[in-house]
């Protein structure tokens, strides 16, 4: 696979094709998930749960996910490598500014961070300064307790407009991509048809331009109930690359999501 860029996915959108993403945070996996074809690697701050046993992403911190991201980078091939600020690392533009240098060091692409029209100014000062955006809407694990939980967002008429208008926002702000979590299919759709950056959805239904899910998830290991929004590929596959590929492949012909994965 040659080199993914932000260009290669934002033309990918233009032309109505969709792409994959997958969570990876080792050398081992990054060159597995790259080899396979996925065009995106995101080294997300899940690890807190999937590596580290918490149960929130809360305790993870910046040095994590800069040893996690320079780990992946070693293992890429190819694959544009999108990493998370941690809780409380961005909580001022200069905070954000800082700890983003710290990631992109390490070997990311991109980096995201979590929340609305409140990162406008962060976003926009991040863009001068070279530093890709992508915003991440709808349920933010870093909020899970102002939230009150694991929660689908924007069901209400009020909380749907506030995101649609959030995303155009951090758009017009400089952010390259938005990812939406856990809403309702109709509002992805509505916010992926008027974004003019890619839009990529997890729980998020079908009509976004990439779909993401983190790696142990999508290979059925991870202990516990399993999300809605996740099918286990492994299910259908002899090895773990297969799994991997399947999923690429159902992701770019729209077979994944289906309905049953998303939320009304």
């Amino acid at each position: 696979m040659s080199n993914i860029t932000l260009h290669t996915l934002t033309e990918r959108k233009a032309a109505g094709e969709k792409f994959a993403v997958l969570t990876a945070y080792d050398a081992t996996f990054a060159h597995l998930v790259s080899s396979a074809g996925v065009e995106m690697i995101l080294v997300g701050d899940s690890l807190g749960m999937v590596l580290q046993g918490h149960d929130s992403t809360l305790p993870v911190t910046l040095e994590d996910m800069a040893y996690h991201t320079a780990c992946v980078a070693r293992g890429n091939r190819g694959a544009m490598i999108m990493a998370d600020l941690p809780f409380m690392s961005y909580a001022t533009a200069e905070q954000a500014m800082s700890s983003s240098a710290a990631l992109m060091q390490a070997g990311a692409h991109i980096i995201k961070l979590e929340g609305g029209r409140w990162l406008c100014d962060s976003i926009n000062l991040l863009c001068e300064r070279g530093v890709p955006v992508c915003a991440h809407l709808g349920l933010t694990p870093q909020a899970v307790n102002k939230l009150g939980g694991y929660r689908v967002q924007g069901r209400s008429r009020e909380s749907a407009l506030k995101m649609i208008e959030d995303a155009r926002m951090l758009e017009e702000a400089g952010a390259s991509m938005l990812l939406l979590e856990c809403v309702p299919s109709v509002l992805a759709q509505e916010i992926t048809l008027n974004a003019g950056i890619p839009v990529i959805g997890i729980g998020a239904g079908v009509h976004t331009d990439a779909q993401v899910l983190v790696l142990q998830d999508m290979l059925g290991i991870t202990p516990g109930r399993r999300p809605r929004f996740v099918k286990d590929f492994m299910a259908e596959s002899d090895s773990i690359e297969a799994a991997i590929r399947l999923y690429a492949e159902q992701v770019r012909n729209s077979s994944f999501p289906s309905k049953e994965h998303g939320f009304e």
